[in-house]
């Protein structure tokens, strides 16, 4: 069992918050606070209990110079003043004096905020690929470490197994809840357990789906991963996405499970991608050479459903369709719909799958909704958890 933010006297404690704040942002506005939201318990614990608390957080990827101006967490250090009624002093460094001069001037209850960890990658990549020494001078900032991004937590990351290693460390609330809630599909789950997969590709969950075809009952796959899956069925799939380089391992799968693993009847097609083009549902024995399929069927939404009202759990990840326009949302909204009146215990497994529930107005249907996709998949796929094994034990 590893520590928790309860486990320390915080008194008087510079406390280290490791935060997910990779929100969808525009033209420097935050268009989904929920993640911010999610974090607040653990801080408002620090702050009660007298720490002096630094947050760090990721956002987007650093690239270039240009990016910096993208992806800077100003704006996530407003919108956190406003949620703790609390000013949270912006630091626009990610290290040097400014930043030890502010650490050093805290009082108790006082909050910071770093600049984004990531615009150290615009030297060599050192806080994505770890750099000991990066790790070691955040540590010195603090006197315990708090990792309470879930969405990082299967990376090794400069901001939470760099620091780790070098100071007192546990968890917050948030990852907390993560792994109570996701152990619920991995430790004697209620059955009948079904898995809902979507998304682009098949080769981002082999390891995933290869763990879940022994611990599911059924598998129900849409997305543009089906499309890989139909070919090695023998379907003609048009100009549809394929990985021609993943057929045989769906074809072996198929072949192994050919009654758990269930896939779309049929699909809604296109010829472009593009808002107001003319689609068609076809079945897919019926998909012409130059259409490109993006989005299920009717008739598979009726399949899917009948599934998902025998389940007893249910596990979803990965779109239904290319669902951020409109001719093609239909059935990851109906999927939505279906899931959120089941009366099956309900998790959605972070990332695109999370933004499509809370923006079709379902979040609240849902028993968890996960903070970190790739994170939520890598601890069912059963996958180290770099930073979440490298915590103090109780």
């Amino acid at each position: 069992m590893k520590k928790t933010i309860k486990d320390y006297n915080l008194k008087g404690k510079k406390v280290i918050i490791r935060c997910d704040f990779n929100v969808p942002m525009d033209n420097g506005i935050i268009k989904d606070d929920s993640r911010i939201r999610k974090s607040l318990k653990t801080i408002r614990y620090a702050r009660k209990n007298g720490a002096k608390v630094i947050l760090l957080s990721h956002l987007g990827r650093i690239k270039t110079e240009k990016d910096k101006e993208k992806y800077t967490l100003k704006p996530i250090a407003e919108s956190l003043s406003k949620l703790l009624r609390k000013k949270v002093i912006f630091i626009e460094e990610t290290r040097g004096q400014k930043v030890e001069d502010a650490v050093k001037n805290m009082k108790e209850k006082d909050i910071i905020l770093l600049e984004n960890t990531r615009f150290e990658d615009l030297d060599k990549e050192r806080e994505s690929k770890n750099d000991k020494k990066l790790g070691k001078y955040w540590a010195k900032l603090g006197d315990i470490y708090i990792n309470d991004a879930f969405g990082t937590i299967h990376r090794a990351h400069a901001s939470n197994l760099g620091i780790s290693k070098n100071i007192k460390s546990g968890i917050g609330f948030l990852v907390e809840k993560e792994i109570k809630e996701l152990e619920k599909l991995t430790k004697n789950p209620k059955r009948p357990y079904t898995i809902i997969l979507g998304g682009s590709k098949v080769s981002d969950k082999i390891g995933l789906i290869k763990n879940l075809t022994k611990k599911a009952d059924y598998i129900l796959i849409g997305g543009g991963m089906a499309f890989t899956f139909l070919k090695a069925a023998g379907f003609s799939i048009g100009s549809s996405l394929c990985e021609k380089d993943q057929i045989p391992f769906c074809k072996e799968l198929l072949e192994k499970h050919q009654d758990n693993i269930i896939l779309p009847i049929d699909i809604i097609t296109a010829s472009e991608i593009k808002e107001g083009t003319k689609t068609e549902e076809r079945f897919i024995n019926e998909i012409q050479e130059d259409e490109i399929g993006l989005d299920i069927g009717h008739k598979t939404l009726e399949v899917f459903k009948q599934y998902i009202d025998d389940s007893k759990t249910v596990f979803w990840n990965g779109p239904m369709g290319y669902f951020e326009i409109k001719e093609f949302s239909k059935g990851t909204k109906d999927l939505c719909k279906i899931i959120s009146s089941s009366k099956a215990y309900k998790i959605i497994g972070g990332g695109d799958t999370a933004r499509a529930v809370i923006e079709m107005g379902y979040e609240k249907n849902m028993d968890h909704i996960s903070t970190g996709g790739g994170a939520s998949l890598s601890f069912l796929e059963g996958a180290k958890l770099k930073a979440l094994d490298i915590i103090n034990e109780k």
